[in-house]
């Protein structure tokens, strides 16, 4: 008897499996899955209970056929079928991730909808089916280069187009239909399966035939264009005016169409507009999605309701989670380009604005300053609650970004620390230690994280600590090879793996990373660190397309890597390797096989972080400041089991009152020998602007490079003497076991019991 993947291959392509392509393989296993869980995916869409849109303009869902399987409790199953047929499961390696997202906002995201799933709780997501997403990365001369990333000519197997659903979105100059395509969000072992919406732009006129005949086709092309170019790119450029515009269109796009599907299905409820908020909530992840606050009470008052009845419905919807303190990240939205775009909306906030000036002081408290509409404020004025996402960050928002805000309104404001699935996190991307820990406690672990706990000691035992050695060497092999297969570059497995992968910013201080290699090297140079224990420096990160600082730091790194690498003096201890393409899929290998994970964001800067998290699953310790979930890390598993250095956020403020980073230079010939060799020549490349950003202009080392070099340089000899001691891997091991609190599943469950009570 055929297999359903047998009978889907031979319906599909009239072939066998072994005759099938990769391609064929992947997009009939997806129909598969599908196939699945539809009648469970029927179910939990026609449920009338509370239910939660999560908003977000991106969604990292990354390659989603092996967590599918997983989930669906369909991987031994798939697994056996290609083995009997010779085909290796490891061949989906090849599918393209969906990269609908930038970083940790985006996959963060993504957890989150895999674990409400999991957890019986109704959270769908609405976000933009973006044609080409982030970028496909690449280096040239060291230098980013971005292409066009073309996920989707793998085809989108996981999504179905929902023309019936399909709605009208109406701008000043244009009206634009927008197009929802579904994918299924499966729960781990659990019988509800939630929904990623996905919006799609297009024109509501395709092609005109008659303009066409009449040679007017271009008209007709330019509007198509100018219709389908809302999701053709995740963030353009918004360096330029026009980049700012479609930014602008890209949020009203995705806020309005959910916006009024909600509305159309609840109106099939047959009830009052004021039952709304007891059957339908939102969540706005960060501030990109504010602008459904006044397009819903537009919406509202289009259905006969007035201003006052619609703000009151609209203040029991919305939610805001803040990600970041950095104020470029807190979007404000020029009134002119409001009034261009979507005048009706200004209208909205305008009076929202009146609102507030009848109940707050309009000299300390505003929406509109300066011909700008700042949508922090108006999430916070309107919201029901407001969310920092990590303890740590949450007290920043209340004593210091929102201080005023939450002044007048501290009910309104809680924590809820960000949280990673263990499902892709462990349980797939590292199935070594996955074997082992369930040989010890079972698999219960896989849904219930703080089953954990149980492993609690075990650092003491023998045989635990050598499969535990054995298992991260399987992971540091396989990631070797993939490096030597895609990057060209071989990694000595036996040396030490100091790994930062994250988005390329100044606050997140991969610069000081490169300058502390710079440092290592020459100390290697001059025979000063004879007992260094070999270390290889990864680096995985993209910069956005129009940040030239960050895109110097690229440069240096590579500049960095050449320099290393071809000595043959320094090369014996030291390597650098800068992976192209970071994406979900790198991050799954890289995670499983770091022997040190870098977090070294100056403190106060970096609201939680996921990828540290990733890496504490993973039995990896921390080399970090006391910033974001850093914080909570050292308390779950212990400070001193991690390696924590550096200003601590008070340090960081009373240090900036009267920072002069020359003082750190001039009594430290070593760190004075490192700046000079970037514009001294020792590179090969000179790279003023950064020794400049550094020492010289108006705000000299924003970040306070210079002021944590000596204690950052200073723990990491120390990780790496340690390295490979039993001290270090119980280090290891007590990490993971520690890791149960930073479970998606706890922060989705928090997110419920906090703030939206389905």
């Amino acid at each position: 008897m055929k297999s359903c993947l047998e009978t889907f291959v031979d319906v599909l392509y009239g072939k066998s499996l072994m005759e099938a392509s990769t391609k064929e393989l992947y997009n009939a296993l997806a129909k598969v899955v599908v196939k699945n869980v539809e009648k469970n995916w029927d179910e939990t869409r026609n449920l009338n209970n509370k239910r939660c849109g999560y908003l977000s303009a991106e969604f990292l869902i990354g390659r989603m056929i092996y967590a599918n399987l997983l989930n669906a409790g369909m991987l031994d199953e798939a697994k056996y079928i290609l083995e009997q047929n010779n085909i290796d499961i490891n061949v989906f390696e090849e599918v393209e991730d969906a990269a609908l997202g930038n970083g940790g906002l985006g996959r963060l995201a993504a957890c989150y909808l895999e674990s409400a799933a999991t957890e019986n709780i109704l959270l769908d997501g609405y976000g933009l089916r973006y044609r080409y997403g982030l970028f496909k990365q690449s280096f040239k001369n060291g230098f980013q280069n971005e292409e066009a990333d073309d996920w989707l000519k793998w085809g989108d197997p996981f999504s179905k187009r929902v023309e019936d659903d399909t709605v009208i979105v109406h701008f000043k100059d244009m009206d634009i239909k927008a197009v929802p395509y579904d994918m299924p969000v499966i729960g781990y072992h659990s019988k509800v399966v939630n929904t990623l919406r996905l919006w799609q732009s297009e024109a509501i006129k395709e092609f005109d035939f008659k303009e066409f005949d009449n040679m007017e086709g271009v008209k007709t092309n330019d509007e198509a264009y100018k219709a389908k170019e809302i999701t053709y790119v995740l963030y353009p450029n918004d360096n330029t005016l026009e980049g700012k515009k479609l930014r602008l269109r890209q949020e009203y796009f995705m806020v309005s169409a959910s916006l009024q599907d909600m509305l159309k299905k609840f109106k099939k409820l047959n009830l009052t507009f004021k039952e709304l908020p007891n059957y339908y909530i939102w969540q706005l992840n960060d501030t990109h999605p504010t602008l459904a606050i006044p397009e819903m009470i537009r919406l509202l008052k289009n259905e006969g309701l007035s201003f006052d009845e619609s703000l009151k419905i609209v203040r029991k919807m919305f939610n805001f989670t803040n990600h970041t303190i950095m104020a470029e990240a807190l979007e404000q939205w020029p009134i002119e380009m409001l009034e261009e775009l979507i005048p009706d909306v200004l209208k909205e906030i305008k009076l929202i604005e009146e609102d507030l000036e009848k109940n707050l002081d309009k000299n300390k408290y505003f929406i509109i300053k300066n011909n700008k509409v700042n949508m922090a404020y108006l999430a916070i004025y309107v919201s029901e609650h407001v969310n920092g996402v990590a303890a740590i960050h949450t007290e920043i928002l209340k004593n210091n970004t929102f201080k005023e805000w939450y002044e007048v309104y501290p009910y309104k404001f809680v924590n809820v620390t960000n949280g990673v699935t263990p499902r892709r996190w462990l349980a797939l991307n590292n199935e070594s230690l996955s074997k082992l820990i369930t040989s010890r406690i079972g698999d219960g672990w896989v849904k219930n994280l703080g089953e954990l706990a149980k492993l609690k000691g075990i650092e003491n035992d023998e045989e635990f600590l050598k499969d535990f050695i054995t298992s991260r060497n399987i992971n540091k092999i396989r990631l070797a090879n993939y490096i030597e297969k895609h990057e060209g570059i071989d990694i000595p497995v036996n040396y030490m793996f100091d790994i930062q992968i994250k988005r390329l910013h100044e606050y997140k201080r991969q610069l000081l990373n490169a300058l502390s290699i710079l440092y290592l090297a020459f100390e290697i140079k001059e025979g000063n660190l004879i007992d260094y224990k070999p270390t290889v420096f990864i680096f995985g990160a993209k910069s956005a397309p129009g940040y030239y600082m960050a895109k110097q730091i690229i440069k240096l790194i590579n500049t960095i890597a050449d320099y290393v690498n071809n000595d043959s003096v320094i090369s014996k201890k030291i390597k650098v390797c800068f992976v192209q393409n970071y994406n979900v899929s790198y991050a799954e290998k890289l995670v499983s096989a770091a022997d040190l994970s870098e977090q070294i964001s100056m403190a106060g800067m970096e609201a939680s972080g996921t990828g540290n998290m990733k890496f504490m699953i993973n039995g990896t310790p921390t080399l970090g400041t006391l910033d974001g979930a850093n914080v909570e890390i050292a308390a779950e598993a212990g400070k001193s089991n991690n390696y924590i250095f550096g200003l601590t956020v008070e340090e960081v403020d009373a240090l900036k009152k009267n920072y002069k980073p020359e003082l750190f230079v001039e009594n430290n010939p070593k760190l004075k020998k490192v700046l000079n060799a970037l514009i001294d020549g020792t590179l090969n490349a000179k790279f003023e602007e950064i020794y400049d950003s550094l020492l010289k202009g108006n705000e000299p080392d924003r970040y306070l490079v210079l002021a944590d070099f000596n204690s950052y340089i200073e723990m990491k000899l120390f990780a790496n003497k340690e390295y490979q001691s039993k001290e270090y891997y119980k280090k290891c091991i007590v990490n993971m076991y520690s890791s149960y609190r930073f479970s998606s599943d706890r922060s989705i469950k928090d997110y419920n019991e906090l703030i939206w009570k389905l």
